[in-house]
């Protein structure tokens, strides 16, 4: 008997291995289908990328993964395994338990749709046209909808999304945290719009050579700790970061020749998602483990680098005069404390991942109550252009005249990532709680930003977070950095301190 559970053990690690494998590859063609692959490729490779998630699907739902599973799950020997081996065991059961509910077929075809659709919302989008993208969007939603009455929910269909991106969360939990956060942003947003001292920002939109701001992208990049050796920055419609493994962690911005605000938060956003992943234990290597916990904890590293870093008075203080040396002439007759105030003005505006700070958390709220009215059957695809502007008119007070502007700006929904974006607002509330602890345990953490000593920053968050990859829960990882669960009062509070200051309001 003991023997045969280490057998059992053996043959498990090669599966996971092989279905990293198989991750790894997918992985790589995604990457390529989003920065470079040629307009005739994308159906070809779509099939491809089906087939492929078929064969890693098969893998998933094998009956040796079965025998498996059942075996190491035993009681017996589970006392026995390896913390990692018993998390994997753990997490690859939850994953068996869902797919194994989702005929293959099934899920080969909502594979090739959504790598189909992602090139169409491309498209669509750029033709502001929402009924182009409709078709697709109205298949990728009738198949998750099937796919959540195959696994099963409590409460809120919505739920059984929410649990893939963060485990353990729920609708009621993301009721009352954003009803929490927005009693207390609506009302500092008010305050901001009356306040006479609105920093000047018409500096930013100037001519800014593309080449020049990459440069500058890439030594941001290398000053946070990036390793090149192990990544490499490329440009893409949407940035995003691809972590195929520890030293192969890849991220794309995107460039405006009249904005440099846009690639600068844009790079150093993916950036922070880059460190997280190339800062996993080693003995994590080869195994389902080697990720992020949550997107919730990854935004929040994307999150706290962007903003509580990036966006900082130290931040600029140390990093200004690099700017004004790559870009002569665009900031003369600019102070650091001017640049400062103008990367952080408060303005509602009609694109999520252009917004500020404060209003950022309403674009995703808006996302939020229109993804669980579609799922809970008061909503129909065809329906949320009108719902989603009259979302932004209440929200934040602005109408989107484009489709471009408005329902069409995020991929994600091309990507059948529904249930992804509260994520965003989750990885905001958990800055701001992780921004508060390394403040207590870093009493210089604003002296290092200023001298432009970010390596003991990435240190300390890769000691308490990036190393465990998925061996905590989100639960388990906030819990292990600040000390208390999930508490949405810090958000508040450092929004407020911050835009206080900046407004100069009482």
């Amino acid at each position: 008997m003991h023997t045969d559970w280490k057998e059992e053990l053996a043959s498990f690690r090669q599966l996971v291995q092989k279905m990293k494998s198989y991750e790894e590859a997918l992985g790589v063609m995604y990457w390529d289908l989003r920065t470079g692959a040629p307009r005739r490729a994308v159906e070809g490779r779509s099939a491809v990328i089906g087939m492929l998630s078929g064969e890693m699907f098969k893998l998933q739902t094998s009956p040796e993964m079965g025998r498996a599973l059942q075996r190491l799950s035993a009681e017996d020997v589970q006392q026995q395994l390896e913390q990692v081996d018993r998390k994997m065991v753990e997490e690859c059961k939850k994953e068996y338990e869902r797919s194994t509910k989702i005929p293959q077929d099934r899920y080969e075809e909502f594979v090739v749709l959504t790598s189909q659709a992602e090139s169409v919302w491309e498209d669509a989008k750029e033709a502001s046209d929402f009924a182009m993208f409709l078709p697709y969007l109205e298949k990728i939603i009738a198949y998750t909808k099937e796919f959540i009455e195959r696994w099963g929910y409590e409460g809120h269909p919505y739920n059984a999304l929410l649990d893939q991106y963060e485990p353990g969360m729920t609708t009621g939990q993301l009721d009352k945290v954003f009803g929490e956060l927005r009693s207390r942003t609506v009302p500092l947003l008010q305050k901001i719009a009356s306040s006479p001292h609105q920093p000047d920002s018409s500096f930013l939109k100037r001519s800014y050579d593309k080449e020049e701001q990459r440069k500058f992208s890439h030594y941001i990049l290398e000053q946070m700790g990036y390793d090149f050796a192990a990544g490499r920055l490329d440009e893409s419609v949407h940035p995003f970061a691809t972590g195929l493994n520890p030293g192969d962690v890849r991220i794309t911005t995107s460039f405006r020749p009249d904005d440099i605000s846009f690639s600068l938060f844009s790079t150093i956003h993916e950036g922070g998602h880059a460190l997280y992943e190339q800062n996993l234990s080693q003995d994590l290597m080869g195994t389902v483990l080697c990720t992020g916990t949550s997107m919730g904890i990854h935004e929040s590293q994307s999150r706290f680098w962007e903003n509580k870093v990036g966006r900082s008075r130290p931040f600029w203080r140390r990093y200004f005069k690099e700017l004004q040396q790559a870009f002569p002439g665009a900031f003369d007759q600019v102070q650091p404390d001017d640049f400062y105030r103008a990367i952080n003005v408060v303005q509602p505006s009609l694109i999520r991942i252009e917004a500020d700070e404060l209003t950022y958390n309403l674009h995703v709220m808006i996302r939020y109550e229109l993804e669980k009215a579609l799922f809970g059957g008061e909503l129909q695809a065809a329906e949320l252009p009108e719902a989603w502007n009259a979302k932004y008119e209440e929200y934040l007070g602005v109408k989107a005249n484009r489709d471009a502007e408005g329902v069409l700006q995020d991929v994600h929904w091309a990507g059948g990532a529904f249930g992804y974006f509260p994520s965003y607002s989750l990885g905001n509330m958990y800055a701001a709680q992780i921004y508060h602890a390394i403040q207590q345990s870093l009493p210089d953490f604003e002296g290092l930003i200023e001298r432009g000593e970010l390596h003991p920053i990435k240190d300390w968050l890769s000691e308490r977070i990036y190393r465990f990859g998925k061996l905590l829960t989100p639960a388990e990882v906030i819990q292990h950095v600040t000390g208390e669960p999930l508490n949405p009062q810090y958000l508040a509070d450092y929004l407020e301190a911050k835009y206080k200051d900046i407004y100069r309001i009482d």
